[in-house]
């Protein structure tokens, strides 16, 4: 795997921050976006846009954060997740995806992520969910149940994670045409 070009590591000062060493595993853009700024709140930042390169910074110094993406080019960040608390079983591990679904979710919790972030998330939630130590039992209630949109939805969503993001694969999954699941896939629900 060929290294990167951008720069591996922003930090706000020259030496390490002591317990603020963190690891970005995300697309290019987001850690473009997000490096800068988590430097500039005084995180280490080591980045990676692949699980092998992260597991690979990892092994060198683990850090006491890790921000990683749902999928990467090479594995599923779920599995980066366990290989991650293997090497530190304190690290503590937020999930920022564009593609969310309940399932992906509950799952990452139940791997030893702290957080699961739905993109687009900005740099303060991503800071808040890293340090924040427990759940919010305030968090209000929801009035009423999913909507069948929504709730076919994210099935929709969880079957084209399952294909890697294969449009072709997952409409014959799901039994249905492959124009009428690219439709599907652009009327995401609103918030509910």
């Amino acid at each position: 795997m060929a290294p990167s070009k951008r720069p591996a590591t922003l930090s706000a000062t020259n030496g390490h921050a002591p317990g603020r060493s963190l690891l970005l595993v995300h697309e290019h853009a987001v850690c473009d976006r997000f490096a800068p700024l988590l430097a500039a709140r005084g995180f280490d930042v080591r980045v990676a846009h692949t699980a092998g390169h992260g597991m690979q910074l990892a092994l060198q110094q683990a850090p006491r954060y890790a921000v990683v993406a749902l999928k990467l080019p090479d594995q599923s960040g779920l599995r980066l997740i366990s290989d991650l608390r293997g090497v530190d079983r304190t690290m503590r591990i937020v999930v920022v995806t564009a593609y969310p679904s309940i399932e992906t979710a509950v799952e990452a919790i139940k791997l030893g992520a702290i957080h699961y972030l739905a993109r687009p998330v900005g740099v303060d939630s991503l800071v808040s969910a890293m340090l924040q130590d427990g759940g919010d039992a305030d968090i209000a209630l929801r009035e009423r149940p999913m909507s069948v949109h929504r709730a076919t939805w994210e099935y929709i969503h969880h079957v084209l994670q399952e294909h890697d993001g294969n449009i072709s694969a997952t409409a014959r999954a799901l039994s249905i045409d492959r124009r009428t699941l690219q439709r599907k896939l652009r009327k995401r629900p609103v918030a509910e």
